[in-house]
C-alpha cells in the first residue's frame, strides 16, 4: 500500500516472529525472514504488507495481490497464490487485529494534538484542588475542575472538560473536545473526540404550564477498558446510576439514556439509541440504528440486527431483528412472505392488463 503519513510503517517484524506473536502457523518456514511493516486490504497490498481473508469472496483480488504475507483460516489456504507466504490461524480476524496493534500501536488510541512534551500545558486550566498522579498529560485549553482526580498515565486532550469531582483511572485517553461530568471512569478507558458523558438525562413531567424538568442527580460509571466513540452521548442517572460494563465498545453517535446499565464486553454500533432504565446483559451486540425501548431487559449474548425496533424483553442468547423486533428467523420469514405476496400481486396485475 502507498506510504501513509498519518500512520507510517513499522520498522519491521520478521514473519517467523509475527507468527509466534499471533500464535499462528507459518505454512512455509523457509520464508520466515520476510519482513512485515504494515497492514493492507488485499486489493492494495504491496511489499511489506500483511493482509487477511475470511471467505472465498476475495478470490478475484488475490490474483493480483502483491502482499508479503496473507493471514487466513487453514480451510482457505488453497486460494492463496503460490508466491505469497501464508500464516494460518483458526481465528484469522482476531489474529489480524493483534497484528495491527503490533505494527501500528499509535493507531490504537486518539493521537496527541501537539508536538510539545507531555505534561500539563500552561494553556490548560487545572483547578488547584484537583489531584493528578504522575505522568498525566493535559493538552492546551483542557479544563480540569475542582476536586477531580486523574490517574497515572492518563491523557486529557485539547479542549476537553473534566468536571468537578470526576474521577478518571490510570492509562486512559480523554480525546480533544469531549466532556466528562458527574462520572467515575475506570482504568484503560478511551473516550473519543466530542463525546459527552454525564449530562442531564431526558426527564420531564407534564405540568399546568407545560413540561416540568425532573431532577437528574445520578452518576455515570464507566468500568475498565471501555471505548466510547466520537460524538456519543451518555446521560447520567436520574436517581440511580448509568453504568457501562467492563470491556464494552460503543461506536460513534450512540445515545444512552439515564439509568441504562450495559453489561460487560458488549458491542454497540453507530446511531443506536437506548432509552432510560434499560438493562443489557454481558456480550450483547446491537447493529447500527437500532432503537431500544426504555425499562426493558436484554439477556446475555443477545444479537440485535441493524435498524431494529426493540419494544420488549429479549431472552438470553436470542437473535432478533425487524420492527417491532422479533426472533430473526421469524423476521426473515416475514420478509420473504411479503416479497412473495408483492411479486404475486404484480403478476396478477400484469395479467389483467393483458
Amino acid at each position: 500500500m502507498e506510504y501513509n503519513h498519518f500512520f507510517p510503517p513499522h520498522d519491521g517484524v520478521s514473519l517467523s516472529a509475527l507468527a509466534l506473536h499471533l500464535g499462528a502457523e507459518l505454512a512455509d518456514a523457509s520464508v520466515g525472514d520476510t519482513i512485515i511493516r504494515s497492514v493492507s486490504p488485499v486489493a492494495r497490498a504491496g511489499e511489506g504488507d500483511l493482509c487477511y481473508i475470511l471467505s472465498r469472496r476475495s478470490k478475484e483480488d488475490l490474483a493480483t495481490c502483491r502482499a508479503s504475507a496473507i493471514l487466513c483460516d487453514p480451510a482457505l489456504r488453497s486460494m492463496i497464490p503460490d508466491h505469497i507466504p501464508v500464516l494460518l490461524s483458526s481465528n484469522a480476524h482476531t489474529a489480524f487485529a493483534v497484528a495491527g496493534a503490533l505494527l501500528h500501536p499509535d493507531a490504537m488510541r486518539p493521537q496527541r494534538l501537539t508536538s510539545a512534551a507531555p505534561g500539563i500545558s500552561p494553556a490548560a486550566f487545572v483547578d488547584p484542588t484537583a489531584r493528578l498522579e504522575a505522568d498525566v498529560d493535559v493538552e492546551p485549553m483542557a479544563i480540569i475542575g475542582a476536586g477531580a482526580e486523574i490517574g497515572e498515565g492518563t491523557r486529557i486532550g485539547a479542549g476537553a472538560i473534566i468536571g468537578p469531582n470526576v474521577k478518571i483511572g490510570r492509562g486512559c485517553v480523554i480525546a480533544g473536545g469531549s466532556s466528562v461530568l458527574c462520572a467515575l471512569v475506570g482504568n484503560g478507558v478511551i473516550i473519543h473526540n466530542g463525546a459527552r458523558i454525564g449530562q442531564d438525562g431526558f426527564g420531564y413531567a407534564p405540568g399546568p404550564r407545560g413540561m416540568m424538568k425532573i431532577v437528574q442527580v445520578g452518576r455515570v460509571i464507566i468500568q475498565d477498558n471501555v471505548e466510547i466513540g466520537a460524538n456519543t452521548t451518555i446521560d447520567r442517572g436520574a436517581m440511580d446510576d448509568t453504568v457501562i460494563g467492563e470491556g464494552s465498545k460503543i461506536d460513534n453517535q450512540v445515545q444512552i439514556g439515564h439509568n441504562v446499565r450495559i453489561g460487560r464486553h458488549c458491542a454497540i454500533v453507530s446511531q443506536v439509541g437506548i432509552a432510560g432504565s434499560t438493562r443489557l446483559g454481558d456480550g450483547v451486540q446491537i447493529g447500527g440504528q437500532a432503537g431500544l425501548n426504555g425499562h426493558i431487559t436484554i439477556g446475555n449474548g443477545v444479537q440485535i440486527a441493524a435498524m431494529s425496533g426493540v419494544i420488549g424483553d429479549i431472552p438470553p442468547g436470542e437473535r432478533y431483528g425487524g420492527i417491532p423486533a422479533r426472533p430473526l428467523k421469524d423476521f426473515l420469514r416475514d420478509i420473504a412472505d411479503i416479497a412473495a405476496r408483492s411479486a404475486n400481486r404484480s403478476k396478477k396485475s400484469g395479467e389483467k392488463n393483458d
